[in-house]
């Protein structure tokens, strides 16, 4: 075993590590949920669709003070439902891994909307950009990095985003809505078929015991 050997494969562990974790963190706070829930199908689904919606905008940090009000909106003026907690949840998939990476992605949409076709900035010029102005303010905490984060985005690159980011978002909705309202159902159903089995087998067990003198 080489030296190379011996460096590279912690490296391999830890990436694996990651990704388990990641997928770890996925599972328990988004479909955990979604297989626990005593509500209709539908009233989960849309609780995710809602979610999704407020994850895929440039609203870092505040999605889910715009799915609460979008809850009594819905709820008070429209007696339009939707799990709250659900909702919650789901707009974690825009985390600090997918945050950069979406936001540029909502710029480009935005810019190629907007017919700016020749004005499409770089992901590494964006990402220079960002971290240029966070080590300009020296060591900061969580909320002040975000902070600086979303001034930095809305100052050269948020009317873009802020169009770019409308196609996703109902895009993402509608998917989540119809993936999860698919994937609930089947899971009930799944959970009804083998408790249906269990009993015709304790049936048939109880059928077959010889009876006591």
């Amino acid at each position: 075993m080489t030296e190379a050997d011996q460096f590279e494969r912690p490296q391999r562990g830890q990436n694996i590590s990651r990704w388990e974790n990641f997928k770890r963190a996925c599972r328990y706070r988004l479909v955990v949920p979604l297989k626990r829930s005593v509500h209709s199908p539908e009233h989960v689904a849309r609780g995710v669709a809602v979610g999704v919606a407020w994850a895929l905008t440039p609203t870092v940090g505040i999605q889910m003070i715009f799915c609460l009000a979008t809850w009594v909106v819905a709820k008070r003026l429209f007696n339009w439902d939707f799990h709250l907690i659900i909702s919650l949840a789901w707009t974690w998939i825009t985390n600090v891994a997918t945050l950069l990476p979406s936001y540029y992605l909502f710029f480009l949409t935005g810019q190629l909307m907007l017919g700016r076709f020749d004005d499409l900035s770089g992901y590494n010029e964006f990402i220079s950009s960002y971290e240029k102005n966070v080590a300009a303010e020296g060591s900061v905490g969580y909320w002040e990095e975000i902070w600086l984060f979303v001034v930095l985005l809305f100052k050269g690159w948020g009317v873009p985003m802020l169009i770019g980011c409308v196609p996703w978002a109902a895009l993402g909705g509608w998917a989540g809505y119809v993936w999860s309202l698919k994937f609930i159902k089947h899971h009930r159903e799944s959970k009804q078929r083998r408790a249906e089995r269990r009993r015709e087998k304790l049936e048939a067990m109880t059928k077959s015991s010889p009876p006591n003198d």
